[in-house]
């Protein structure tokens, strides 16, 4: 795989490359911040996050993952770097839940996770010089049977506006959840384990 345009091969050998976050979510910067990560630049990558059709879940997640990282490195012109991106999708099997952007969304995410088991998979991409390495990581929750008013309360909150799958599991859906089976941090945003050992591979700086 050639370099992307602007990103120049790094020598692993020498000072650790900059980091660059192909994210703006605050959530994902506190997991990097509480495992002594703090990128150089955060550069949020504006692509199309609409599923295809037909488009499986895990698919879905890499490919914009992939294009996350791709499109900010592309856009790089200050040196040498490791682009960091990553994609999390909630999936109930093969169904692939929006992220909630209305109080109706969140409302129907809720009602299809209430008492039933789900996915949630994150695509971890970094990009640096000739070589991408990816992980894709999954987690298993389990809801209880919400009630009306659990739902409506919870939508109320406004708490599961701009997640996937209308909840952050780090704040009052938290109460929601009867069983984990997997990387919690995955579930906020960003699996660390995983990230981490990605991000060493680079010779990318723990602070």
């Amino acid at each position: 795989m050639t370099s992307p345009k602007g990103v120049s091969p790094i020598a692993l050998n020498k000072s650790p490359p900059h980091l660059v976050l192909a994210s703006e979510s605050p959530r994902r910067l506190a997991l990097l911040a509480q495992a002594g990560i703090v990128p150089d630049a955060v550069k949020p990558a504006s692509v199309d996050e609409t599923p295809l059709k037909g488009e499986l879940p895990r698919a879905y997640a890499m490919r914009v993952a992939r294009a996350k990282a791709e499109t900010v490195a592309h856009a790089w012109s200050d040196g040498p770097a490791v682009f960091l991106a990553a994609d999390t999708a909630v999936a109930c099997g093969r169904r692939i839940l929006p992220k909630a952007e209305t109080d109706e969304e969140v409302r129907t995410c809720l009602d299809i996770l209430s008492g039933r088991r789900h996915q949630v998979l994150t695509a971890v991409v970094v990009l640096g010089g000739s070589r991408m390495r990816t992980r894709l990581v999954e987690t298993r929750i389990a809801f209880k049977r919400l009630t009306e008013d659990e739902i409506a309360a919870y939508v109320r909150s406004r708490e599961g506006l701009g997640k996937a799958g209308g909840y952050a599991i780090q704040g009052r859906a938290e109460t929601f959840v009867r069983q984990v089976n997997g990387s919690y941090s995955n579930v906020v945003g960003l699996p660390l384990l995983e990230t981490m050992g990605l991000l060493g591979s680079y010779g990318v700086a723990i602070s």
